[in-house]
């Protein structure tokens, strides 16, 4: 049986060898709690956030972590998508917003939309609301995706969703917002139209938009 206390652990120990034993444990069945798995990864980057604030953990260990959860991702993808490159999807923006400088989230969210299916058009960190909107227009691109981690990204957030109305494509476009700051009260504040605190439900919703633009 998977001991997830023991990933989450192993992860926010950056045992590496550890996660990617358990993680093998999980998908030796075709990856049945993958999901699972996946929460644990993410309760175990909690603990390196936690580490990093305290000073247990440096600049180094972060982009570590992030690059272990990556690889964490990329060996779940599959049963976590659960076949969803099927089905009509489409192309989507996804970002890290302006002022904003982290894309460990964002980059683990891009390889899970990508294993479902879309086409990513990934534009960076620290990208201003104009931009957004003007790759959208060229592009002709329905579905945005928000990334923040800083509590400022939420007012990048809410600028970018004011652009995108100021430029008439609010009510054609869908806007999904994810990262630490992002909640249900951030969602309405910014007027996005949904919010994911992690990888799956991004998928799920871009799907069920992609479905229906």
């Amino acid at each position: 049986m998977v001991n997830f206390e023991e990933l989450a652990r192993a992860m926010g120990e950056l045992d590496e060898d550890t996660v990617k034993d358990i993680l093998g444990e999980v998908m030796a069945d075709g990856g049945s709690e993958a999901a699972k798995a996946m929460d644990a990864c993410q309760k175990g980057m909690d603990i390196v956030g936690s580490q990093f604030e305290s000073g247990e953990y440096f600049v180094g260990d972060l982009i570590f972590a992030g690059e272990l959860m990556t690889d964490a991702v990329a060996i779940l993808k599959d049963a976590l998508v659960n076949g969803g490159s099927e089905g009509p999807k489409s192309r989507m923006i996804l970002c890290t917003v302006k002022d904003d400088l982290h894309d460990i989230g964002k980059n683990i969210v891009r390889s899970m939309l990508e294993a479902g299916g879309f086409d990513v058009l990934d534009l960076g960190i620290d990208v201003p609301p104009e931009r957004i909107v003007e790759a959208a227009k060229e592009n002709d691109i329905k579905i945005i995706g928000l990334s923040g981690v800083l509590t400022l990204a939420i007012d990048s957030m809410k600028n970018t969703v004011e652009a995108f109305q100021a430029a008439g494509l609010r009510d054609s476009t869908k806007i999904i917002i994810g990262g630490a700051p992002v909640s249900a009260d951030a969602c309405a504040h910014v007027g996005a139209d949904a919010w994911a605190i992690n990888p799956q439900d991004t998928v799920r919703i871009c799907s069920e938009w992609a479905a229906q633009l």
